[in-house]
């Protein structure tokens, strides 16, 4: 046992570092833009060439996992983050620090794609794995809330390069770490299937996916995102075709054609579409309308995210062993859009103890519950096999949600707050109000989803399951 904490905690502290990342970055663009001599427009690129990269490369990484065995990829992740890291941290030029944001997400996604199938495979029991996953999910919500605190504290204090400099001496203790305690599993071997011209078009096709959505709306785009949404789609429709013709494909179709892969998540895309979105919209509802600053901002999240770890370390495991994982989820979604509901009604000059810190906490109670047994549906009934890609295929569709969501309230606040014929602040308040209740919409067709099509979990045959995941 204590080897399996040893290497949970190995792989928890690597995402951990990857959320801190994203999460410090943003306070620190600010700071980039100037001495780096970043335009307006240009400066969206530190934050999406990562996204750019890691979106794409996921599901690749995944069955990668699969075939030289997971620990080996997750290493070479961290070792990739590790030097993109510095890279960033040494970066004199904007065209620099570009380019090791994008080996970052390289790095990122290969660690990031097989640490949920790691964590599945270490604790197999459903108890087990609602604990893990419990811890897994308070480290995630950890980060976020560190990240707006410490990236605030770190920029202000040695300049935004030590963001990335940190980074360094932290990863290479994780990875010494993880190179004595992960498990070394043994993986089918290249010759098993690795499909190259179907990896070229996935990771092409969902690269320019996340572009599309993350330009949808903004002015200056060098190609339109209809164009590059377009382009996108042929190319993960083509990506499917070769999977049905290719001798090794990357992905059998047989595993994409198994409805409960596909329904549980649609499910995830729209539980961190929420989640990412209320993050946004609710860090910009606190500076503009609430007037607070970067640091302020970051103290008013903490109470989401402290509620999430403690609800996921000492609650969400229990509840999950105890009904499951389906009915906790369908319980956690309920509660999530009460919570977006009550932001909506929040004044448009609020008090942050009567009107905003309620919603905040059962916002907090809700995400703590869902996330975990979200992720455990997700992985239900992957064979060891199967592991990476499906790990991969869940990380890929939250981050895809994530990317969706974001842009999605973002446009509409937006919209709302420009037809709102509002002076000012008031027009702030009516585009945010009406973006937390679009999430709410969000949450209930999730809810939906789970209600309707969740219904039966699968189970492998004896002996071969993975995760146990009863109704």
């Amino acid at each position: 046992m204590p080897r399996r904490a040893a290497a949970l905690a190995v792989l928890c502290a690597m995402s951990l570092m990857i959320v801190l990342d994203s999460t410090i970055v943003a306070v620190a663009l600010p700071d980039i833009q100037r001495e780096l001599g970043f335009s307006p427009a240009g400066v969206s690129w530190v934050v999406n060439a990562y996204l750019l990269a890691f979106a794409g490369l996921l599901l690749l990484a995944g069955r990668l996992g699969d075939l030289l065995g997971a620990w080996r990829v997750f290493l070479a992740g961290l070792s990739l983050f590790v030097a993109a890291s510095l890279l960033c941290g040494l970066a004199t030029s904007a065209g620099l620090l570009i380019a090791g944001r994008f080996l970052q997400g390289a790095g990122g996604a290969f660690a990031a794609a097989v640490v949920l199938g790691m964590i599945v495979r270490l604790f197999p029991e459903p108890r087990e794995q609602a604990r893990a996953m419990g811890i897994y999910s308070f480290t995630q919500a950890g980060g976020a809330a560190l990240g707006f605190v410490v990236g605030g504290v770190l920029t202000d204090a040695l300049g935004w390069p030590v963001i990335f400099l940190i980074n360094v001496p932290i990863g290479v203790l994780v990875w010494l770490a993880g190179r004595k305690v992960l498990p070394r599993e043994q993986g089918l071997g290249l010759g098993a299937g690795l499909d190259t011209p179907g990896a070229v078009l996935i990771t092409v096709g969902l690269s320019l996916g996340v572009y599309a959505i993350t330009r949808t709306g903004s002015p200056g785009a060098l190609v339109p995102a209809s164009v590059t949404g377009a382009a996108a789609v042929t190319l993960i429709l083509a990506f499917l075709v070769r999977q049905g013709t290719a001798r090794r494909p990357l992905i059998p179709l047989r595993l994409l054609g198994r409805g409960w892969l596909l329904r549980s998540n649609a499910v995830v895309v729209l539980v961190f579409a929420t989640g990412m979105g209320f993050q946004f919209v609710n860090a910009l509802f606190v500076q503009q309308v609430m007037g607070y600053d970067a640091l302020g901002t970051g103290l008013a999240f903490l109470p989401t995210p402290v509620v999430i770890g403690l609800v996921s370390l000492f609650v969400a495991a229990r509840l999950t062993g105890r009904f499951g994982p389906r009915p906790v989820l369908i319980g956690g979604l309920a509660t999530l859009a009460a919570g977006l509901l009550l932001l909506a009604r929040v004044p448009v000059h609020p008090s942050y103890a009567i009107d905003m810190l309620p919603p905040l906490i059962v916002m907090g109670l809700a995400i703590g519950v869902t996330i975990p047994s979200v992720i455990m549906l997700a992985m239900a009934g992957a064979a060891p096999a199967e592991t990476g890609m499906v790990s991969g295929f869940s990380n890929t569709a939250q981050q895809a949600g994530g990317a969706l969501g974001l842009s999605l309230l973002a446009a509409v606040a937006a919209t709302r707050a420009s037809a709102s014929g509002a002076p000012g602040v008031g027009a702030l308040h009516a585009g945010y109000t009406t973006a937390f209740l679009v999430a709410a919409g969000f949450v209930v067709v999730a809810l939906v989803l789970a209600v309707v099509l969740l219904r039966r979990p699968p189970r492998l045959a004896a002996g071969e399951s993975v995760v146990l995941a009863s109704a």
